[in-house]
């Protein structure tokens, strides 16, 4: 076999063994499918919710703060070129909430450093479009229910106020931060919601209302074992509860 068949033999060897060109990911190009976008990320932002209580558990965060990279993805396959200002505004509005929530699943990570994360009950309207603070997404905004209840009124408060006791009980398992500050903090606004609650009892025409004033007093209950729950961990404490120069700029 002469030395040029055996060159051309090994040419194609090679080229056999070479890997396939990659295949080009196909760009989103349209406005309507970053709404579209936006519409699905909203509902992926939520924790998943067991028995209408959401789960912070580690497992649940790790699967949520693996899956945001997907999402990241989706939207940097966006080609935006030609697009008016406003909807490439819009683009980087939903970039800025994805790296929200990756600073909070890297950085805050409020669910499991910050008792006050599981305050649920709420008199006052924020002078903010949502509320100050770290909140979990199934807070009681009592400042919405006018009393005496209309039955409907009753009803929604009483399994919105459900979410209290399964919430506490969750609070004991994920909070193992050591972030002392925000500890001591925390205690204070978990203590709160006791006194919170108790205003509810005095409420004009609670007192007839069985169903409200059981759910209340279990509520009570819960949230005064989480506050010595927290005040007994509270000793062994010792972290700081800031997120760093960097982390804050």
């Amino acid at each position: 076999m002469s030395k040029i068949i055996i060159s051309i033999l090994f040419i194609f060897a090679l080229i056999g063994c070479s890997k396939p060109a990659p295949v080009e990911t196909k760009k989103s190009t349209t406005y309507e499918q970053l709404v579209e976008l936006f519409k699905t990320w909203r509902e992926f932002q939520k924790p998943i919710m067991k028995e209408g209580v959401p789960d912070y558990s580690a497992a649940a965060m790790k699967q949520q703060h693996e899956e945001l990279k997907n999402w990241q993805q989706k939207l940097q396959n966006f080609d935006t070129t030609g697009w008016p200002i406003k909807h490439q505004a819009d683009w980087y509005i939903l970039y800025a909430e994805m790296n929200g929530l990756d600073f909070d699943h890297r950085v805050l990570r409020t669910w499991e450093r910050d008792p006050a994360f599981y305050k649920t009950l709420w008199m006052d309207r924020s002078d903010v479009p949502g509320h100050e603070g770290p909140t979990h997404h199934a807070v009681v905004d009592l400042w919405k229910y006018q009393f005496p209840l209309a039955n409907e009124s009753k009803e929604k408060l009483v399994t919105e106020l459900r979410v209290i006791v399964p919430l506490n009980e969750q609070a004991k398992r994920n909070l193992t931060g050591n972030a002392k500050d925000l500890w001591i903090a925390g205690i204070r606004d978990i203590k709160t919601q006791t006194h919170d609650l108790e205003s509810i009892l005095e409420q004009p025409g609670v007192s007839d209302q069985p169903a409200l004033v059981a759910i209340v007093k279990e509520a009570i209950q819960s949230t005064d074992n989480l506050v010595t729950w927290l005040e007994k961990e509270s000793a062994s404490k010792t972290g700081p509860s800031g997120v760093g120069k960097e982390n804050y700029t």
